[in-house]
């Protein structure tokens, strides 16, 4: 299955060796990176070195594994390391081990709503600092590996959250890098598409309007936008918000095909050369063949035949521009049944 096409549950959108040969590109992007502000001292905390493990490790009253145990620190948890003493750091810690999949892209211990941090010492191996050399390297391969890990049924039921906070330390953490921008879109989708998949077990998600389903969160989609306006990863979050827009069962009415193709088309034209543009119009291709077949089904042979030239019309946009991508094939398949009046409405989309 293409990594376009996974909805995850656990699942969560990945592929790893893309990902990997994705850093030669990204680390061209430094001046983009770098025009962005400066790390600001969070509020309510001790001024130190910005830290996040990256195993679950225990925090102690001393700095020493006989004494008292404090509390686990999470991978990924926001730390700032106050005083060193050998391989031990005494650190101040966010421990809200539970995070809520719609939290806004706020500092965690500046949340009145998470509990307090704590202090205490800890082993100093696998802990990653803003000063850590390629930290932000380190940070985002780390994440890369909690997704892996999360796509895996098998795998601990936290590695989507734990790369989520991996990806938002880098950012943080290391915010001049050419990697804070993956960073935050990576973030930002993690987010996402966990909320998307508790939505998807509502009744309301079957409803057939946009607005009778619960929306999912897109406050971190849109700060990636705005901070990376007409680049890739502004093509991508514009795409994941595509989905608070679209119906839930069509229940055989032409109207939300019809609106989703519009909704397809103008992300085309908005992002043409997007990392998403050839699904995008895969799926308004799509939607103008199930048209095609329920104009038929209700008598409408004019509109019928106007879906069916409307289909083959993008079929051949992604033939042209998309040659060879399964989209283009599968567009390609899509108007030889019609072409061969066989239903098309029912094909799985997943």
């Amino acid at each position: 299955m293409m990594l376009d096409s996974m909805v995850p549950s656990i699942r969560i959108r990945l592929r790893w060796m893309a990902r990997c040969a994705l850093i030669l590109f990204l680390g061209s992007s430094a001046a983009l990176a770098s025009a962005r502000g400066q790390r600001q001292q969070l509020p309510g905390i001790k001024p130190g070195p910005r830290a996040t493990p990256l195993q679950i490790t225990w925090l102690y009253i001393q700095p020493d594994t006989s004494s008292q145990k404090v509390s686990q620190i999470q991978i990924g948890r926001e730390m700032v390391i106050i005083d060193k003493s050998g391989p031990w750091l005494n650190v101040e810690a966010n421990t809200d081990i539970q995070e809520e999949s719609n939290q806004q892209d706020e500092p965690e211990m500046g949340d009145n709503n998470t509990q307090p941090p704590i202090t205490g010492w800890m082993q100093a191996k696998g802990v990653v600092t803003d000063s850590t050399p390629d930290g932000d390297q380190i940070l985002l391969g780390a994440g890369a590996n909690e997704e892996a890990l999360a796509s895996n049924p098998a795998g601990p039921a936290n590695a989507a959250q734990a790369a989520r906070l991996l990806y938002t330390r880098l950012y943080e953490m290391f915010p001049n890098s050419p990697l804070a921008p993956e960073g935050r879109w990576r973030a930002a989708d993690i987010q996402w598409q966990l909320a998307k998949a508790d939505i998807a077990t509502l009744p309301s998600s079957k409803a057939r309007q946009p607005y009778m389903h619960e929306q999912m969160d897109d406050t971190a989609l849109k700060k990636v936008i705005k901070l990376y306006p007409r680049t890739r990863w502004a093509a991508l979050a514009a795409f994941d918000l595509i989905d608070n827009k679209l119906c839930g069962d069509w229940e055989g009415s032409a109207k939300c095909p019809e609106n989703e193709t519009e909704i397809y088309e103008k992300y085309a034209d908005d992002y043409p050369d997007g990392p998403r543009t050839a699904r995008a119009l895969y799926e308004a291709a799509y939607r103008q063949a199930v048209l095609c077949n329920i104009y038929e089904a209700n008598g409408d042979h004019d509109k019928a035949q106007k879906a069916h030239e409307h289909c083959r019309t993008l079929a051949d946009q992604l033939k042209t521009k998309f040659a060879g991508t399964d989209y283009a094939l599968r567009a390609e398949m899509m108007v030889f049944k019609l072409d061969q009046n066989i239903p098309v409405f029912g094909i799985d989309q997943g």
